[in-house]
């Protein structure tokens, strides 16, 4: 059915609204990067001589390339192993109806409603424990059960809304519920595995608690865990702090902005499907 013009128009006018709330604080946070150090930017102006070495300067004062590095592999050893196994566990409860998948279904809700300050104290002690604490490691480890609540509730809605008549026939042409998962149910949910995918990198790319808590070594810490430090020390230079947290947070908005049409694929089916 064809809506009027009329009728799109408080669509438009919230889509509008908020995108400017969105974008509002990202270019206040721009402007005031771009005013000389030292200064307090006040209000939302643009510079007359706009100071792009701030960035430089920012990225040289909190040693980012370090920290760089560190996010990007808590990424490559968070994400691949979180998604496979919220794959694997969201195809068993969704599809193959385990023996006790209520029940473990239901303790992974419960995961969900654990606040992260209710947990970080008993992982230190058991990361003291295993000899992980001030790894990358044991931080790995402790993002990917922080996490997996989530990403199995994620994936078992999205096997729930396939067909069972695909299972069924994959059991006709003598194929197991291992093949059925690799060739059949895989292609199937890439959607949905490329947008948690995403939501992971994010997570991870942003984590702070944990970074700070479990690891002691500034260099070993996520981008984010290592604002903190920053703030610290450079709290009276508000154009340094805000060059700081634009460098930050540049590589999740590009990554959000690349696979955001995965994301939203995979809303779209998820809301026809139900």
């Amino acid at each position: 059915m064809k809506t009027s013009v009329r009728e799109r128009i408080p669509g438009l006018v919230l889509l509008f609204g908020t995108m400017i709330f969105s974008i509002l604080p990202l270019l206040s946070m721009l402007t005031a990067a771009l005013q000389p150090q030292g200064t307090v930017p006040l209000g939302l102006s643009w510079p007359a001589n706009p100071q792009w070495h701030n960035f430089l300067d920012a990225w040289r004062v909190a040693e980012v390339t370090p920290l760089l590095v560190s996010s990007i592999i808590l990424v490559a050893g968070v994400v691949p192993v979180a998604a496979l196994f919220a794959a694997m566990a969201g195809y068993a409860l969704g599809q193959l109806k385990i023996p006790g998948g209520t029940v473990v279904f239901l303790l992974l809700l419960l995961g969900l409603t654990l606040p992260k300050e209710a947990t970080i104290v008993p992982l230190y002690y058991q990361l003291r424990e295993m000899n992980l604490l001030n790894t990358r490691l044991g931080l790995i480890l402790v993002l990917i059960g922080t996490f997996m609540p989530f990403a199995v509730f994620w994936m078992r809605a999205h096997f729930l809304s396939m067909p069972k008549e695909l299972t069924e026939a994959a059991d006709l042409d003598g194929a197991g519920p291992w093949q059925a998962f690799r060739h059949i149910q895989i292609p199937l949910a890439v959607p949905a595995l490329a947008s948690l995918c995403l939501l992971l990198f994010l997570w991870t790319w942003n984590t702070f608690l944990q970074a700070i808590v479990l690891i002691d070594d500034p260099s070993k810490r996520t981008m984010a865990g290592a604002l903190q430090n920053f703030v610290g020390q450079y709290s009276t230079d508000v154009v340094l702090l805000n060059a700081g947290s634009l460098l930050i947070m540049a590589p999740t908005v590009v990554v959000f902005l690349l696979f955001q049409r995965h994301f939203v694929k995979a809303m779209i089916a998820g809301a026809v499907k139900g």
